[in-house]
Protein backbone atom coordinates (compact mmCIF):
# COMPACT_ATOMS: atom_id res chain seq x y z
CA UNK A 1 0.00 0.00 0.00
CA UNK A 2 1.47 3.24 -0.72
CA UNK A 3 -0.07 6.86 -0.43
CA UNK A 4 -1.79 6.94 -4.07
CA UNK A 5 -3.52 4.12 -2.24
CA UNK A 6 -5.22 6.04 0.73
CA UNK A 7 -8.51 7.24 0.25
CA UNK A 8 -8.26 10.85 1.10
CA UNK A 9 -11.95 12.15 3.33
CA UNK A 10 -12.88 16.13 3.73
CA UNK A 11 -10.25 16.66 6.15
CA UNK A 12 -7.53 15.11 4.03
CA UNK A 13 -8.84 17.40 1.06
CA UNK A 14 -8.72 20.14 3.09
CA UNK A 15 -5.52 20.21 4.66
CA UNK A 16 -4.09 19.46 1.12
CA UNK A 17 -5.92 23.04 0.37
CA UNK A 18 -5.08 24.55 3.07
CA UNK A 19 -1.09 23.99 2.41
CA UNK A 20 -1.54 25.23 -1.32
CA UNK A 21 -3.27 28.21 -0.18
CA UNK A 22 -0.25 28.80 2.40
CA UNK A 23 1.81 28.23 0.14
CA UNK A 24 0.55 30.62 -2.78
CA UNK A 25 -0.15 33.55 -0.01
CA UNK A 26 3.81 33.17 1.11
CA UNK A 27 4.23 33.82 -2.90
CA UNK A 28 2.08 36.77 -2.88
CA UNK A 29 3.86 38.08 0.69
CA UNK A 30 6.56 38.07 -1.21
CA UNK A 31 5.17 39.80 -4.61
CA UNK A 32 3.88 42.68 -2.60
CA UNK A 33 6.83 43.26 -0.43
CA UNK A 34 9.04 43.61 -3.86
CA UNK A 35 6.51 45.82 -4.55
CA UNK A 36 6.16 47.98 -2.00
CA UNK A 37 9.99 48.20 -2.25
CA UNK A 38 9.94 49.38 -5.59
CA UNK A 39 7.12 52.53 -4.03
CA UNK A 40 9.54 53.23 -1.88
CA UNK A 41 12.26 53.72 -4.14
CA UNK A 42 10.33 55.30 -7.12
CA UNK A 43 8.91 57.81 -4.83
CA UNK A 44 5.50 59.14 -6.18
CA UNK A 45 4.87 56.04 -8.16
CA UNK A 46 2.55 54.01 -6.91
CA UNK A 47 0.59 52.20 -9.43
CA UNK A 48 2.85 49.62 -11.33
CA UNK A 49 1.00 47.96 -14.44
CA UNK A 50 1.49 44.35 -15.89
CA UNK A 51 -0.24 42.60 -18.51
CA UNK A 52 -3.29 41.68 -17.06
CA UNK A 53 -3.57 43.15 -13.67
CA UNK A 54 -2.72 46.47 -11.86
CA UNK A 55 -1.21 47.23 -8.55
CA UNK A 56 -1.37 50.17 -6.89
CA UNK A 57 0.41 50.99 -3.03
CA UNK A 58 -1.62 52.70 -0.64
CA UNK A 59 0.38 54.33 2.58
CA UNK A 60 -1.67 54.78 5.44
CA UNK A 61 -1.81 55.57 8.58
CA UNK A 62 -3.96 53.49 11.38
CA UNK A 63 -4.99 54.36 14.85
CA UNK A 64 -6.06 51.64 17.34
CA UNK A 65 -7.03 52.39 20.35
CA UNK A 66 -5.46 50.31 23.49
CA UNK A 67 -9.13 49.56 25.02
CA UNK A 68 -7.09 48.08 27.97
CA UNK A 69 -4.89 50.69 28.84
CA UNK A 70 -8.04 53.20 28.84
CA UNK A 71 -10.15 51.06 30.71
CA UNK A 72 -7.53 50.90 33.44
CA UNK A 73 -6.60 54.81 32.92
CA UNK A 74 -10.25 55.38 33.83
CA UNK A 75 -10.43 53.35 36.25
CA UNK A 76 -13.17 50.74 34.75
CA UNK A 77 -13.76 47.86 36.81
CA UNK A 78 -14.53 44.42 35.57
CA UNK A 79 -17.90 44.30 36.86
CA UNK A 80 -18.39 47.54 34.60
CA UNK A 81 -16.50 45.81 31.49
CA UNK A 82 -18.50 42.50 31.81
CA UNK A 83 -21.56 44.80 31.57
CA UNK A 84 -20.22 46.46 28.53
CA UNK A 85 -18.83 43.27 26.69
CA UNK A 86 -20.81 41.82 24.06
CA UNK A 87 -20.14 37.83 23.40
CA UNK A 88 -20.65 36.17 20.69
CA UNK A 89 -20.22 31.96 19.62
CA UNK A 90 -17.80 31.55 16.97
CA UNK A 91 -16.90 28.13 15.39
CA UNK A 92 -13.37 27.32 13.79
CA UNK A 93 -12.24 24.54 12.09
CA UNK A 94 -8.20 23.73 12.85
CA UNK A 95 -6.52 21.39 10.81
CA UNK A 96 -2.59 19.73 11.03
CA UNK A 97 -0.97 17.37 10.20
CA UNK A 98 -0.83 13.92 12.15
Amino acid sequence: MNANDIALTQVDQLGFLLAQIAELEAKAEAIKAAIKDAATLAGATNVFEGNLFKATVVASNRNTVDNKALLAELGATPEQIARHTKVTAVFSVKTTTR
